[in-house]
């Protein structure tokens, strides 16, 4: 079973293969997230990917924001 560390690293890599599947940028997906309502800095978004470290709603808020409706687990 994976542990916590590598759960977070699983969550990262979605996303992060998500922004690359888009073609959207850090600076972008800041822009995407102000269209819906939320406030995020492009570091504090680097930082939250490169630690795996954020919360299910932020993951949320950032597929919604880039348009994706579906992934697979």
């Amino acid at each position: 079973m994976a542990d916590k560390n590598e759960w977070e690293e699983k969550a990262a890599n979605l996303l992060k293969a998500q922004l690359k599947l888009k073609g959207i940028t850090y600076s972008q997906l800041v822009e995407k997230l102000e269209a819906i309502g939320v406030d995020e800095k492009e570091a504090n978004i680097r930082n939250k990917l490169s630690r795996g470290k954020f919360t299910a709603a932020f993951l949320l808020q950032c597929l919604s924001a880039v348009g994706v409706s579906e992934v697979r687990v």
